[in-house]
């Protein structure tokens, strides 16, 4: 899926009710396990062994983000509660007006930055770091990090900012701390959180197999009639039943498969009708995100043809997918492909409307990016979506989404590419 997490279930927000939704995230866990379709109550739970994120292996990434900033010239990086504070130090925290911030120096231990009546609570989350500084309702939190980046050295130089750090929190501080140049710290996260460790990928891959355990049974439920909604649901539910957390689910049936995130529209499924269903769960914060195209019924020839096409799009991509390539010559290689075809050209329809693929790890969408001018060379423990999508707008539209991994001898997938538009797995 070509949307990032927070978009995704934002856009949702409001959508559920009277005018559908483009897909489903549930509020509560799902029901009585004797109301779920056959195949998916049969489902049990695929995380037995699952071993998460070690706080030797945090203390390593906080180690090498502090090797970068000395490499950038960077005295400090502030970091508000995103996946990147997660990545770094484990701690979860909801966002509010209330500023809460870690500033990881380039030298030095951690500090944090915390409403004062929630710093017992704090305390109990922090493992990384003993400095922890509280203000008062009536108090500014901007001068406290400015007392923070003093006493580690890093007012005289530059100071990076993580890239999904609020305005009012970067106003606050470039006010509270005037002689210190902010700077994105973007070449810091994501020059640690690219490159998955063997225990990331070994999430990663155990989320994908989730997935397309809960993909096989869910697609068992398909039924003339049913709606969108309905395989969603049901495909959410699968995601639970075999353990995956935080699922999500987007359906498309018919013409409405063309709509890279679905459609509003009311949709039921009838005999030879397109079938597209983008899904994903994470395992210990780790995501997964899979798209399979099929067919309700005999596929016709010109389904068939397209789903073919889409199919060596993907493999083209999977093809340009090598240690030192820049990432837009990934892009490139599955456009052609459908360029050659007479779709297109760029990203017109009907053809491919949206870059190639998508980082992923912690987040659903992160750095870096299949699109043409990343010119960012793919390096072992890169892991990306491979989705170039053939999109007919009035007809309807073929996506194949695997998501891959960089090792040192080239791609890996996650999970195994459907075989044919009637043979899904």
């Amino acid at each position: 899926m070509d949307l990032t997490r927070r978009e995704f279930t934002t856009a949702l927000t409001g959508l559920v009710g009277a005018t559908g939704a483009a897909g489903r995230v549930p509020d509560a866990p799902i029901g009585d396990p004797c109301n779920l379709p056959a195949p998916i109550r049969s489902l049990s739970a695929l995380t037995s062994g699952v071993v998460p994120i070690t706080d030797d292996e945090r203390r390593a990434r906080i180690a090498k983000a502090q090797r970068l900033m000395v490499d950038q010239g960077i005295g400090a990086i502030v970091i508000e509660p995103t996946a990147s504070m997660y990545y770094y130090t484990g701690v979860r925290w909801s966002l509010s007006e209330r500023t809460f911030a870690m500033v990881l120096p380039a030298r030095g231990e951690l500090a944090w930055v915390c409403p004062g009546f929630e710093e017992a609570r704090a305390r109990e989350l922090i493992r990384f770091g003993t400095d922890i500084r509280a203000w008062e309702e009536d108090e500014s939190p901007f001068a406290l990090i400015a007392g923070i980046l003093k006493d580690r050295g890093a007012t005289a130089g530059r100071v990076g900012m993580e890239e999904q750090v609020r305005f009012f929190v970067m106003d606050g501080l470039r006010k509270a701390a005037p002689g210190v140049e902010l700077v994105s710290a973007t070449p810091i996260t994501a020059g640690c959180r690219m490159f998955k460790s063997p225990a990331e990928l070994a999430l990663m891959q155990r989320a994908s197999d989730i997935t397309i355990a809960a993909f096989k049974a869910a697609f068992a439920t398909l039924q003339e009639g049913m709606t969108q909604h309905d395989l969603e649901d049901n495909m959410v539910a699968a995601l639970t039943r075999v353990g995956g957390s935080d699922p999500w689910a987007l359906v498309g049936f018919g013409e409405s498969s063309a709509f890279p995130h679905g459609s509003i529209k009311p949709q039921r499924l009838k005999r030879g009708d397109i079938v597209l269903l983008d899904a994903g769960c994470a395992v210990e914060d780790y995501q997964s995100d899979i798209t399979r195209t099929t067919v309700f019924g005999r596929p016709t020839r010109r389904q068939a043809e397209i789903w073919n096409l889409e199919r060596r799009a993907q493999d083209a991509a999977f093809a340009a997918a090598r240690i030192g390539v820049p990432c837009e010559a990934v892009d490139a290689a599955a456009r052609k492909v459908l360029i050659d075809a007479g779709f297109g050209p760029d990203y017109k329809l009907p053809g491919l409307p949206h870059r190639t693929g998508h980082g992923i790890g912690l987040e659903g969408h992160e750095w870096t990016y299949f699109v043409r001018g990343n010119t960012t060379p793919l390096a072992p423990g890169m892991c990306f979506s491979d989705e170039p999508m053939i999109a007919i707008y009035g007809e309807f539209g073929i996506r194949l989404e695997d998501c891959l991994y960089m090792a040192e001898g080239g791609p890996r997938f996650f999970s195994r590419q459907s075989t044919a538009i009637d043979q899904p797995f």
